[in-house]
């Protein structure tokens, strides 16, 4: 009944993905907050992406195993739309909060609120009650579309738009949710073509690109949405990364030499004689380690530039994170005593000073304070 079918597995690795960074979210952040939001949100894509067909195809045959398990299946089908229309609700109001930009700003207000959920119930009665439901499910999946292109757009402005280190995670969180927004866009309008147009009897079981593309979206988006977030929060991350690419090089390239020299003299010659080449690959490599090595800092370098591990960055990243976290504080409409007894407890265990952190507190708010002169004119 069941296989090691890939895009099955992966499908459940994203939504497992997805609720971890939920759960983390959830339990760092306050209430009101724009992770809190954030950890809502990934909620709800996890139960959406989960409750599609997606997971199933570790099953034998999609159709066999919905026909003999129906009301799984009627379950799965009102939890996947209710997902759809959640997301709907959510994901601009999300936007609004997190971005705060001209674009986003109509569905900043309660009345975008309530008109983003009337949309999503009247969408889901329209689904679950109305004569076609082909007819309704287009319409939502045309509004979700459009939603993806809205938000892939918003995210784009507010990384143009952004300043000082809140640039880096604008640039990081636009990569993140782009790549999704894409994804999950193209994946709706091409189930919406399936459900139209396609001769395929099997159209909607199969593991095809728009399925692809669902998977990939999110299993890509939330480990850059994770690395967004704890940039702000761990100044040494970037450092991390680049050491656990620079070994990994290493190893890859020892493993990969190693396999292919054994195997191939097991091929060639015998088993003994493949595992003595092996070693002996093995022992040779040793003698070029500082060529590998220098090889491998290159590989880091690329996938992490501008990042070096002297006291000068460190120093650097270590700024970085308190600007970011009192842009934080400022953004959710001023810094409370609480919020100034958190800022303080950060700067110290960063070692920054009280005069560098309020050097750094007056530039970002001269920064906003352009940007505001800046809005009405543009």
């Amino acid at each position: 009944m069941f296989k090691a079918d890939p895009w099955g597995i992966l499908a459940l690795v994203a939504v497992a993905m997805s609720w971890t960074l939920a759960v983390v979210l959830f339990r760092v952040s306050s209430p009101g907050s724009v992770a809190r939001r954030l950890s809502l949100l990934l909620v709800i894509e996890g139960v959406t992406l989960g409750s599609s067909n997606a997971p199933l195809f570790i099953t034998t045959s999609i159709p066999d195993f919905l026909a003999a398990h129906p009301n799984f299946a009627t379950a799965g089908g009102f939890v996947h739309l209710f997902g759809d229309c959640a997301m709907l609700a959510l994901y601009p109001a999300f936007l609004a909060e997190a971005l705060r930009t001209t674009i986003t700003r109509p569905f900043a207000s309660a009345r975008g609120h309530a008109a983003l959920l009337l949309i999503s119930v009247s969408l889901f009665l329209f689904v679950a009650l109305g004569p076609d439901p082909r007819v309704g499910t287009s319409l939502l999946y045309l509004a979700l579309v459009t939603t993806f292109v809205y938000a892939l757009v918003a995210s784009v402005h507010a990384w143009r738009t952004a300043t000082g280190a809140a640039r880096s995670r604008a640039l990081i969180f636009a990569l993140a949710f782009g790549f999704r927004d894409l994804c999950w866009g193209y994946n709706y309008a091409f189930a919406t073509w399936e459900m139209w147009w396609s001769t395929n009897p099997n159209a909607g079981y199969e593991a095809d690109l728009g399925y692809v593309c669902y998977i990939l979206g999110t299993l890509v988006a939330v480990p850059l949405i994770a690395y967004g977030i704890l940039r702000t929060q761990l100044f040494d991350i970037d450092l991390r990364i680049r050491w656990t690419i620079k070994q990994s090089t290493v190893a890859g390239i020892f493993v990969a030499l190693m396999f292919f020299i054994s195997e191939a003299a097991s091929t060639f010659l015998s088993a003994e004689l493949g595992n003595l080449a092996g070693l002996l690959a093995a022992a040779v490599l040793m003698f070029f380690l500082s060529p590998l090595q220098r090889f491998a800092d290159r590989v880091a370098s690329a996938a992490m530039p501008n990042t070096k591990n002297t006291p000068e960055y460190a120093a650097f990243r270590k700024m970085q994170v308190y600007e970011s976290a009192l842009a934080e504080a400022q953004h959710e409409g001023g810094i409370s005593d609480r919020e100034r007894a958190l800022l303080v407890r950060l700067r110290d265990s960063l070692g920054i000073s009280e005069a560098d952190a309020e050097t750094i507190e007056r530039e970002l708010q001269a920064r906003q304070a352009g940007l505001q002169l800046a809005a009405p004119n543009a």
